[in-house]
């Protein structure tokens, strides 16, 4: 971990809160910050602010990420995850950081997870100390990547972030939001019944596919193929992304115009599927093939749906087998008593049939000039 209160306090800015450590770490080769582990049981709970997890990911992105630390008194206050991306980056993955001269800009977003916060705080940090904290970040940031940093973007931010990230200088938008479900149901006839006719009877189709398939579920899987899984997932979205340039809608699924993301990688996928609060669902067809598949993050503060990949029908795919998994999501958020289930932000129209509503994200452009300030 390289510390950065000395260069902080030679700057022209404003010096971290009194008592407040800032630390740029490299997961690649850095050790776990201190805290971190407490930090993750109370706040970053989700499995990708697992350290591992985040070493995996930093290696085997063509843009790797560092981690920054606020902490004080050896506590963490808060973090926020960073790409610090290259217009050069070609098909390098994991490559060596380049400091001084070279211009970039760095971006703090989960890329594998959109509508999921890359800054995250502990919940006794106000508004103001929030701002004071990211302001501190950027510093320690620019420090760390040297001269050539442009800048930094927070990408799809919560309101409460996005304010605190917001200032003169900085250009603000709001993107597409996440999706919400908020659990208020006694049963899963509950549910179905809250749906429209429409959305009952593909709820319905949906369950008749799947029965023909051969379905497994469980948390913390170590039978699966992640090569398989992997493979199914990145041309998933690559069908996407073709379909929303053909549309003319790319800036709404990605949330900008350019996209720094790799594709997810099976060493990531394998370790991230073996953890215990990781729910795999799979489909596969009467020769073994895999169908779809979709993950669902489980805790007691909520579940999520950050993956669900399909094969198309003209390969031997089944149509809308994903409403099934929608049910089977409502299904597991009803049945464990959790508060909500978040699930991205594409498809809002068909999410709101089935009794999801919208959480704002923002993104927000911070030039260097006024980072820190």
């Amino acid at each position: 971990m390289k510390p950065v209160t000395s260069l902080l306090a030679r700057s022209r800015t404003t010096p971290p809160p009194s008592g407040v450590e800032v630390r740029i770490v490299d997961p690649r080769t850095d050790p776990e910050p201190t805290g971190w582990s407490r930090f993750r049981k109370t706040t970053a709970w989700q499995p990708m602010w697992d350290y591992e997890q985040l070493r995996l990911e930093s290696w085997l992105s063509r843009n790797p990420t560092v981690l920054g630390v606020v902490s004080k008194a050896g506590s963490v206050l808060g973090a926020c995850l960073a790409m610090v991306c290259t217009p050069w980056r070609g098909s390098e993955f994991g490559p060596p950081r380049r400091r001084g001269l070279s211009p970039g800009w760095a971006e703090v977003y989960l890329p594998w997870f959109s509508g999921h916060s890359a800054a995250v705080f502990v919940e006794r940090v106000d508004d103001a100390q929030r701002r004071e904290l990211l302001r501190s970040f950027e510093r320690a940031l620019a420090a760390h990547v040297g001269i050539g940093l442009l800048g930094v973007v927070y990408r799809a931010m919560p309101v409460e972030v996005a304010d605190a990230a917001a200032g003169p200088g900085r250009a603000v938008r709001e993107i597409d939001p996440t999706t919400v479900l908020v659990n208020r149901w006694e049963s899963v006839d509950d549910w179905l019944t809250s749906l429209r006719p429409p959305m009952r009877a593909l709820v319905a189709e949906a369950a008749e596919t799947a029965s023909t398939l051969d379905v497994m579920v469980g948390a913390g899987r170590t039978d699966l193929d992640a090569a398989e899984l992997a493979g199914l997932l990145n041309r998933h979205r690559a069908r996407q992304d073709a379909k929303a340039w053909e549309s003319g809608q790319r800036a709404r699924i990605a949330g900008l115009h350019l996209d720094t993301r790799s594709p997810i990688p099976t060493a990531y996928l394998d370790a991230f599927v073996r953890k215990p609060n990781v729910v795999t669902r799979t489909y596969r067809d009467g020769t073994g093939r895999l169908v779809a598949f979709s993950l669902l993050l489980d805790d007691k503060r909520g579940v999520a749906l950050p993956y669900y990949a399909a094969l198309p029908v003209a390969d031997g795919g089944r149509p809308r087998l994903y409403a099934d998994v929608y049910a089977q999501c409502v299904r597991h958020l009803v049945e464990h008593q959790r508060p909500e289930l978040t699930a991205g932000r594409t498809l809002l129209d068909l999410k709101t049939g089935f009794g999801f509503t919208t959480r704002t994200l923002t993104s927000i452009a911070v030039p260097r000039p006024v980072m820190g300030r």
